[in-house]
């Protein structure tokens, strides 16, 4: 069967996102939308120009709201880009009325497959927009914190020497400042993490925190990190691999943690979220993670005031 993603805005992050999905062959059909007119037939040809000489043809195109319903996977990474010294969470406002009209554009069609929210603050959004168009948590969700934790891993091969292939990390709660990591259950070269040469835990938690922030101050955006990210994911759920990874999913119960979206290790695949892997935390890291968690529940209900006020 033929397979379709749909990506709906088609800025830094979603042209990336194309690109990475086209470039390794994950979809057969990669299709494009913005509101703005001319913008995602601009970017699907700038993408069909790279795609001149690859090992399989691709179908890359500008689309509709109507082509959710019949793909297998819906990406929605609309609004503004973070700016220096922004948090996502600063971003709030303006993403919730963006999705709240994005929702009242794709009801009339529905969304046929799985919708992933990448929109900042996502873990927000991703509930928000799940919600508005009153779908399943397991069929709707956010990138979270797989993005934090390709950056551990980066962080943890730098300071250990060790390929990031040989690093099993995970990052947990907000995909932003408040995220915990787990260190109790990462693993390098399949041994404790203590036992590497060259860890340092307190620094990988900060450079995990603000590498996004360096990124922004230095280029004006992050695009390639997140592009190559969900491109990762929506491969996995492709070709139903089964993959363990971190991403936002609405929690009831799990990790004592109930009504919100929160960054926790999943097992993924064509149906979507099968099940949450629950880790066997320390005292400390399940304070961290429910820090995080209190910091996600008051953003919910800021944002549950402002779609009431729309």
């Amino acid at each position: 069967m033929k397979t379709k993603v749909s990506i709906v805005g088609a800025g830094h992050v979603g042209s990336h996102i194309a690109r990475a999905l086209s470039a390794e062959n994950a979809a057969d059909e990669v299709v494009l939308i913005d509101k703005v007119p001319g913008k995602a037939e601009a970017q699907a040809m700038d993408v069909a120009d790279a795609l001149s000489f690859p090992p399989k043809e691709i179908c890359i195109r500008a689309g509709g709201y109507e082509d959710c319903a019949s793909s297998d996977i819906t990406l929605v990474a609309i609004g503004k880009a973070r700016e220096s010294g922004q948090t996502r969470l600063d971003l709030l406002g303006d993403s919730v009325r963006m999705v709240y009209e994005l929702a009242d554009q794709l009801g009339p069609h529905g969304v046929g497959g799985l919708l992933i929210s990448i929109t900042n603050p996502c873990d927000i959004i991703a509930d928000s927009l799940r919600r508005l168009l009153k779908m399943d948590r397991f069929r709707a969700f956010g990138t979270g914190t797989l993005l934090d934790t390709a950056r551990l891993r980066r962080v943890l091969a730098e300071q250990t020497g060790v390929s990031r292939q040989e690093v099993e990390a995970f990052v947990l709660g907000e995909h932003g400042d408040s995220s915990m990591i787990p260190f109790s259950a990462l693993r390098i070269g399949g041994r404790p993490a203590k036992e590497a040469a060259g860890f340092d835990p307190d620094r990988a938690l900060e450079r995990t925190h603000s590498i996004g922030m360096d990124i922004i101050e230095g280029k004006g955006s992050t695009e390639f990190g997140i592009g190559e990210t969900a491109a990762y994911l929506c491969r996995a759920i492709l070709t139903n691999a089964g993959s363990a990874m971190p991403l936002s999913v609405h929690l009831e119960g799990e990790y004592g943690i109930t009504g919100i979206n929160c960054g926790v290790p999943c097992i993924i695949g064509r149906e979507g979220i099968s099940r949450i892997i629950e880790l066997p935390l320390t005292e400390d890291e399940f304070r961290a993670l429910k820090v995080s968690a209190q910091v996600l529940e008051k953003y919910t209900r800021l944002a549950d005031e402002i779609i009431a006020s729309l």
